[in-house]
Parts: structure tokens; C-alpha cells; sequence
């Protein structure tokens, strides 16, 4: 979100993060460009708002962990502490009174239960509280195949403003060839460009790019012979030796994307695996398909597949991020309404 809202013309004052890597791939990237933003390694919770002493806000931005709500995982809500994270963009509203607010989460935001058990009570009472600061709340789950990223991913955007005049921006893109949008963009589209990523076993540090295959032979083995947007379980004329402990229900493991369509959601759990060559993607591709420029950099390790890790390797860190392309033109739209002459007392726009 970070360099979407950045690339829709804001001044990033201020980011908060609590994982190391995280931290190094922000850090990294605004010495890149030069820009003066500050970089809070902490737990949100324990940060006070006056410490930050950045003045006059236009907007505050952010997504809290998704999986307190992820359809995906376990489904607890309020009961994982996790989900206390995104009450805290009610703290520091209160704190910064700005004119703006966008939150992305997961679409099971809108049915997580409270804690008396009402289906949708987390998302009621947290729009509540952000009318009772006096904002105008609008949300819209948004495709990100509709707007020229090549990746099936829906997601709730939400916007809060002290004005009415916000509106979500329209879809450019469609699946279904309609004459009045772009065709939707597919992963050949995009990563059919890159050279050929260079292996493992050819290197003891990651490269810059991030193009590195770090596929385990038995993880090549396994994925040879599954046809193209395919996944190995569902490959039935594969040896069971082949196919192992997998299920009709492991649809994600193991899938090997199709060039002439968009992926699928690009997830923590699971490194999807090339169209053609019996290899991951590379963590360079998954940029690509979720919408990163190429002189973006990433730090930290590039772990496998399955690996379990308390801080987020680089897999994880793009599908754990909003696609940039997708935070720009949302802000883009916020950006219009402040301009308006209402709030032209601003002389920036952060």
C-alpha cells in the first residue's frame, strides 16, 4: 500500500511494521527513491501517536493481519489477537483527526462474528466508530482482475472521509471480452519477459532481482506431468507415489499456473509453480503478477514452500501485500476529493 499511495502522489510520512524483513524491504526502497519517510519497527499497540510528531495528516492507510478473518483459515475473529490490530486504526484516527482513511482487509471482514456470536458484528461496530469520529464510511470489495492485475484476488476496500464525494473507481478490465473493457491481463502476459532465473545451487546470496529458482528436486519431480492450470491431485493418471497425501481438496497445492489466464490468488502458504518449467515461480514473477515494478526490491530469505517462519519471507511479503496498482488507484480517487476546494487548505498531500 506503501508504493501505491506513494505512486498516486502522496508523501509518505510515516509507516509502522512490526516484521524485521518487512522493516529492510521498506527501508530499502525509500533510500532507493530518496524519500523522507520514518519507519516504526514495533508493535502498533505499544506505539503512542505523539511519537510519530509528523503534523497535519491527509490520510491514514494500512491493512491489519487478514487471518483473524480469512474465509481461509480458522475463522476466530476476535478471539485471535490478531484482529485487536485493526481497531487500532481507530486510535490513531482519533489521534490525527485525517481527512481520509483506506483500509484493505479480507472479505470475510464483513461476516466475522463478534464476540456475542452476531455474523458481521466486527464490521458493524468498527464502521460504527468511525461515523461517531464523524467520517462518511464507504466500502467495495474490489477485483484485482478488473483493474489490470493478472491475479484473481478480491478484497474489501474501505474508505472514510469527512466528505460524500468519494467514489470507488470503476473496473477498466473484464474476463468476459466485453467491448467496453481492456481483456483481463494474464500471468504469460507478464513474467514471459524474464530471463531465465538463475538457480540456487549457482549462488550463496540472493540476487537483487529476486529471480532466483530455489525449487527442491523432490518438489520437480512431483510437479512434472501436471498439465497447465492443473494441480497434482487432480491429476489422476500420475503414479499414487506421485500424487502421495494429497486430496481433491488440495487445489492450491502444487497448482501449476496457466499463461493464458490470470493466477490465482498468490498465497503464503504455497509458492505456485511455473506454467511450463517444473519450478516455482520466482519470488521477481510473483511481483510481477501482483503488480510490482521491476526496481522494487525485496530483503530477507526466500524460503520453501512449506517452511514456517515467525518473519515473513520474501513469498510472503508479496501475498501478504495489497498489489500496488490496486492501492494507487483507490488513493487516486481520495486524492481527487482532497484536492476539492474544501480541503485546499492543505498545502500537501500526505
Amino acid at each position: 500500500m506503501d508504493l501505491g499511495v506513494l505512486q498516486a502522489g502522496f508523501e509518505i510520512t510515516a509507516c509502522v511494521e512490526v516484521d524485521k524483513y518487512c522493516c529492510e524491504t521498506l527501508r530499502n526502497n525509500i533510500l532507493r527513491l530518496d524519500r523522507d519517510t520514518k519507519i516504526f519497527q514495533e508493535d502498533i499497540r505499544q506505539l503512542n501517536p505523539r511519537n510519530l510528531a509528523v503534523g497535519k495528516i491527509n490520510l491514514i492507510f494500512g491493512g491489519s493481519p487478514c487471518q483473524a478473518f480469512s474465509l481461509a483459515g480458522k475463522k476466530l475473529s476476535l478471539e485471535d489477537e490478531r484482529s485487536e490490530l485493526l481497531f487500532e486504526f481507530i486510535r490513531f484516527v482519533r489521534a490525527f483527526k485525517p481527512q481520509a482513511v483506506m483500509i484493505e482487509q479480507v472479505k470475510g471482514f464483513l461476516t466475522a462474528k463478534d464476540l456475542v456470536g452476531n455474523s458481521g458484528g466486527v464490521f458493524k461496530t468498527f464502521v460504527r466508530q468511525l461515523e461517531n469520529l464523524g467520517y462518511i464510511v464507504k466500502w467495495q470489495i474490489l477485483s484485482a482482475i478488473e483493474y489490470g492485475i493478472p491475479q484473481k484476488r478480491e478484497r474489501i476496500f474501505l474508505v472514510a472521509m469527512t466528505s460524500d464525494k468519494f467514489y470507488f473507481p470503476s473496473p477498466t478490465h473484464s474476463e468476459h471480452g466485453n467491448l467496453f473493457f481492456l481483456p483481463c491481463k494474464t500471468v504469460g502476459e507478464v513474467i514471459s519477459d524474464l530471463p531465465p532465473p538463475l538457480k540456487k545451487s549457482e549462488t550463496i546470496e540472493i540476487p537483487q532481482d529476486s529471480h532466483i529458482d530455489i525449487t527442491p528436486l523432490r518438489d520437480r519431480q512431483r510437479i512434472h506431468g501436471v498439465s497447465e492450470g492443473k494441480y497434482l491431485s487432480s491429476q489422476v493418471h500420475l503414479p499414487k507415489e506421485q500424487i502421495c497425501g494429497l486430496t481433491k481438496k488440495d487445489t492450491t497445492k502444487f497448482l501449476r499456473l496457466d499463461r493464458n489466464k490470470p493466477s490465482n490468488t498468490l498465497r503464503g502458504g504455497e509458492i505456485f509453480f511455473h506454467p511450463t518449467e517444473d519450478r516455482y515461480l520466482t519470488p521477481r514473477e510473483y511481483m510481477r503478477i501482483h503488480g510490482y515494478p521491476d526496481d522494487y526490491v525485496l530483503c530477507g530469505p526466500i524460503r520453501g514452500r512449506s517452511g514456517k517462519v515467525k518473519s515473513l519471507d520474501q513469498y510472503r511479503q508479496i501475498s501478504n501485500s495489497v498489489p500496488p496498482p490496486l492501492a494507487k488507484i483507490v488513493a487516486e480517487k481520495i486524492k481527487e476529493v482532497l484536492l476539492c476546494p474544501k480541503f485546499m487548505n492543505f498545502s500537501d498531500t500526505r
